[in-house]
């Protein structure tokens, strides 16, 4: 029988506010059931890309307390809610924390078990630790850039999800989880030093072996995965829709041939190189004689490899994604479902982005801050005005 709160209910974190993989890990935990309490500015940054709060979906399920970190009174209210928390998630650029009195040596000290989560792009150390960058500049770094792009162009920018993402917020949280399961036996918590230079460079993990086995030495765009093999490739329909064809192996192509009456020859042969370009134009011109939708009639419900590839609007909207309710709609906000699924502890979407400073003084109620202090707090201008019912 599915419980209600998920595998991380009664598991409290304090996120100090950022942008891109920071955020995203406390969704992870939210959606999962952990309370995470964000600790935001007084006022919001200037970072190029504001929106209405509503918008700001990884701030989803989470409580926002609005502090001002220059004044100690807000330093120290902030010491005592990590004194009060599971995990504490930062990613300022190294020192920053420790030059605010909030480090992991003076949180730690005053709480053992806290698990200190540290999200930075390069590192709390070596050479570039202290300088700026983003997703890409990571992406460059760790050896995945270079191999992302067309073979007759330059490497391109996959968005800010390898990064940032994958290798920034996916990789912090499971190292959260670690921690905490670790913790279980020893009783302490840890610092967790996640580099989103590393993160990245740890999904190329398979394609090293590759590079190393000369199975993917090729120049890019002239391998089996980075769209060099017409059998792993997108192409255009009849109505400028695209599929993706993703037949590795011969098995799969021969379903392929015998649905769409190719000789089951052709496509055996492009286990050889030598034969793309020549099979890269007969499937193009394939491609081309029907529309999206007619390939996926003929082909969506076999092993042949076939999908649509979905715009925004069109992947929740698919039969098997809206099947297994991979997308809700929170706010008028239509959006991703937590995963991966449990089968007793599900995650949920929890409430939709907070206002700055909403729900944030009723949590730090929760987790032992005097109301008296808070509203103290409030009236000196250290923490920003309950946003609760605004």
């Amino acid at each position: 029988m599915a419980l209600k709160g998920g595998p991380l209910a009664g598991v409290r974190v304090v996120e100090l506010a950022g942008i891109g993989p920071g955020p995203m890990c406390g969704m992870l935990l939210a959606d999962m059931g952990a309370q995470v309490l964000l600790v935001e500015r007084l006022e919001p940054a200037n970072i190029g890309i504001a929106r209405p709060r509503r918008f700001e979906l990884p701030h989803r399920g989470k409580q926002s307390l609005a502090v001002d970190l220059k004044q100690a009174d807000g330093v120290a209210l902030v010491s005592d809610l990590a004194a009060a928390a599971d995990v504490l998630i930062e990613g300022f650029r190294p020192g920053t924390m420790e030059r605010l009195g909030l480090g992991p040596q003076a949180c730690m000290a005053r709480h053992p078990g806290l698990v200190y989560g540290r999200m930075t792009g390069y590192g709390q150390d070596g050479p570039l630790h202290e300088l700026a960058g983003h997703d890409l500049n990571y992406l460059a770094l760790s050896g995945a850039l270079h191999a992302l792009g067309p073979a007759d162009g330059k490497p391109a920018a996959p968005l800010n999800l390898l990064a940032d993402y994958a290798g920034g917020a996916l990789n912090l949280a499971f190292g959260i989880a670690c921690a905490l399961v670790e913790r279980n036996r020893s009783g302490l918590g840890q610092v967790i030093d996640a580099s989103m230079v590393e993160g990245a460079a740890v999904l190329m993990t398979s394609m090293f072996g590759m590079f190393a086995a000369g199975l993917h030495a090729a120049p890019r765009g002239h391998n089996l995965l980075d769209g060099g093999a017409p059998h792993y490739a997108t192409y255009a329909c009849a109505d400028g829709a695209y599929i993706a064809f993703a037949a590795i192996e011969p098995k799969f192509r021969a379903v392929f041939a015998e649905r769409t009456g190719l000789p089951p020859e052709a496509l055996a042969r492009l286990d050889d190189p030598s034969t793309w370009q020549e099979g890269r134009a007969m499937l193009a011109e394939l491609f081309a004689t029907r529309t999206r939708g007619e390939w996926c009639e003929l082909l969506e419900d076999s092993d042949a490899c076939v999908t649509p590839v979905l715009d925004r609007d069109e992947a929740p909207r698919h039969p098997h994604n809206a099947a297994r309710g991979s997308f809700v709609l929170q706010d008028g906000v239509t959006q991703p479902a937590p995963a991966p699924r449990f089968s007793r502890t599900p995650g949920a979407v929890g409430a939709a982005p907070p206002k700055r400073g909403a729900g944030g003084e009723a949590t730090a109620a929760a987790w032992g801050i005097p109301a008296a202090r808070l509203q103290a707090l409030r009236a000196a201008g250290v923490i920003g005005p309950d946003a609760t019912t605004s």
